[in-house]
């Protein structure tokens, strides 16, 4: 017997299926682990302060340990233009490229998340050097993260 139109429909799209279902499960992953992580931490500065540095630092961190620092590189070139446009999106960059070198060189799971904390300590206001953390003044601080 001859499968009906909508079988042979859905069995055209399995592998397509089950390939866009894999692809996606990757971004969920990255975000839950990463707002697990961030909400167990008390930082200040949910957006543009220290908080906001830890959540991207440790999510880019987490994308090179995964898989690649080149992914990284990607997303911030598409999702903060680069750090070029405004202060905040220059801070995103930056704590972004930091993570992805953390996670790159993490020996372990818990290395990465522990140097990307330490990182957070080890920041500052505005920092330049590519081996700290930035945010900016309090006074642009954001509570709220979402």
């Amino acid at each position: 017997m001859k499968p009906t139109a909508p079988r042979r429909w859905l069995k055209r799209l399995r592998w397509p299926l089950v390939v866009a279902a894999a692809i996606g499960a990757y971004p969920a992953f990255v975000l839950g682990t990463t707002y697990a992580h961030w909400l167990s931490v008390d930082l200040p500065g949910g957006r543009h302060g220290p908080s906001d540095a830890y959540r991207h630092s440790l999510a880019s961190a987490t994308v090179a340990y995964t898989g690649s620092p080149r992914w990284v590189e990607w997303v911030t070139a598409v999702m903060e233009n680069d750090g070029h446009g405004d202060a905040a999106r220059a801070m995103d960059a930056h704590n972004n490229r930091l993570g992805a070198r953390i996670g790159h060189r993490a020996a372990s799971w818990r290395a990465m998340q522990a140097a990307v904390l330490a990182a957070v300590e080890d920041g500052g206001i505005d920092t330049r050097d590519p081996d700290r953390l930035t945010w900016l003044p309090p006074e642009r601080w954001q509570e709220r993260a979402y």
